[in-house]
């Protein structure tokens, strides 16, 4: 997909404060589904969604003694993908979802890999910690994906990648509709679907690089931006 452009029609005069999803949520909401569904995650959301994983990881072209973080590493699903030469820590909210990727990572003997349970919007890393900040699947269900985002550009190293994988509102306007009726009803299997991703690179400061459609249907965006 070609890079959105600052002159589309998108990004109208309300960008920079217009509401970026029908729904609201907080962390406690977002922590008991994900409580919920992480018994049964890795069936539901792995097939489905793992094009775009591998997709994401092959873009991001990871090197040698690279620092990446992982915000929202839920089951640990992508854990094995990561080369092995390369340093991952995986964060997030959900203690039962860190349950299920600690036993995968033991599992698979991943030595490269740790495991923190952390609030992605309060990250407790020093500035400039990696040299690559990824979040698969994880700005439809954090409360403040703008705080999300601005965590995420601390920690990054200046030149280092902020790698964004995420389902975002349809451009068109009759599924975009579809999609704001159906998001307080989403939320409850785990993700918003009416995120504005005009408005969310406007609202984040966030110059793509890149945008490319992965997944089967191609409703999912990968976002990648290079911290200056």
């Amino acid at each position: 997909m070609a890079l959105l452009q600052r002159e589309d029609d998108n990004f109208n005069s309300d960008i920079a404060t217009r509401a970026l999803s029908v729904t609201a949520v907080d962390n406690d909401s977002v922590e008991r589904v994900y409580e919920k569904i992480a018994k049964f995650y890795d069936l539901t959301f792995g097939p489905t969604l793992h094009p775009g994983r591998l997709h994401a990881i092959e873009r991001i072209e990871i090197q040698k003694g690279d620092r990446v973080l992982e915000v929202g590493v839920g089951t640990g699903i992508n854990a094995s993908l990561y080369p092995k030469d390369c340093h991952v820590t995986g964060i997030d909210l959900s203690g039962s979802m860190l349950e299920k990727a600690r036993e995968r990572v033991a599992r698979k003997g991943l030595q490269n890999i740790r495991l923190l349970e952390m609030d992605a919007a309060k990250l407790k890393f020093p500035d400039e910690s990696f040299d690559v900040v990824y979040a698969p699947y994880v700005m439809s269900v954090v409360p403040d994906p703008i705080r999300v985002v601005h965590e995420m550009r601390r920690v990054c190293t200046r030149g280092g990648k902020i790698v964004l994988l995420n389902h975002f509102r349809s451009s068109n306007s009759i599924l975009a509709r579809v999609e704001r009726v159906i998001s307080p009803l989403t939320i409850h299997i785990g993700f918003k679907s009416d995120l504005d991703l005009p408005g969310f690179l406007a609202q984040a400061d966030l110059q793509p690089l890149s945008i490319h459609r992965v997944n089967f249907p191609r409703i999912w965006s990968l976002v990648t931006c290079i911290k200056d």
